[in-house]
């Protein structure tokens, strides 16, 4: 092929249909520069430069009367229409990339098998668990730096790791009942120590969790009934002892005033 080009002809090279060459010429988007004597369509090379633009931008979803005004605006010129091109793949890949990690990611945790299944959650957390307060977790703190540091955590945790956790989670509780009961001040060393253990426990398997955080952890331990209850179960008034031993651990650390 060289200077002029059926319609058929250039369906063809482009890999598109004739419809969609006759409907971009009634619509002004590539009106070919040549006609035969029959009146038939004749594509130039020019006409073929910016069949490619078109295509181009189609592919990375502009719609077509956008791409008519780029392409009509004789303020451009080619070498910057490429550079604009270049600079768009740059960012498809780098979007194709990002999806293309998180894909594989979940492919990953797929083959692993690391999320637990209901009976797995209710054997290793207890007939107290219930399945609606992670949807109401989500919906509470979904849009925190927080839930998504914690997600990315347990989402490669298996039901080993959640034993774990669990067991220190209950070593700690031990801990809290016997100085609790044994008279020990909230704003004391070792209950402030203890609400240490209980930050760090959080932070080492879940997420960040600075003071600021902690203080209003233990404001919904008071605040919510059934965090209050978890601990009030464990020994009557405990809850609220765990709440000013996090404030005191907090202020005691940052030096700030509870």
């Amino acid at each position: 092929m060289s200077g002029s080009y059926s319609v058929g002809e250039v369906a063809k090279v482009a890999k598109v249909t004739v419809r969609t060459l006759h409907h971009y010429d009634e619509i002004g988007l590539l009106c070919p520069q040549g006609r035969t004597p029959a009146g038939y369509r004749r594509y130039r090379d020019a006409d073929l430069n910016r069949l490619q633009r078109i295509l181009f931008y189609r592919e990375l979803g502009f719609p077509l009367e956008e791409i008519a005004a780029i392409l009509d605006d004789h303020s451009v010129t080619p070498g910057e229409h490429l550079r604009r091109q270049h600079r768009l793949l740059t960012d498809r890949i780098a979007h194709l990339q990002e999806l293309a990690a998180a894909v594989e990611h979940a492919m990953e945790a797929e083959k692993m098998g690391i999320q637990l299944t209901p009976e797995e959650k209710f054997e290793v957390f207890g007939e107290s668990y219930r399945e609606e307060w992670e949807g109401e977790a989500e919906q509470r703190w979904g849009d925190t730096e927080a839930w998504a540091q914690s997600q990315r955590r347990t989402g490669g945790y298996d039901k080993a790791d959640w034993q774990r956790i669990k067991a220190e989670a209950d070593a700690l509780n031990a801990r809290l009942v016997a100085a609790f009961t044994a008279g020990e001040p909230a704003d004391g060393g070792p209950a402030m120590d203890l609400a240490e253990v209980h930050r760090q426990h959080i932070c080492g398997n879940f997420y960040d969790c600075t003071f600021e955080i902690h203080r209003g952890l233990a404001a919904l331990y008071l605040a919510d009934q059934r965090f209050a209850d978890v601990y009030e179960q464990l020994a009557p008034g405990l809850a609220r002892w765990l709440h000013d031993a996090m404030l005191a651990n907090a202020a005691f650390r940052t030096g700030e005033p509870v």
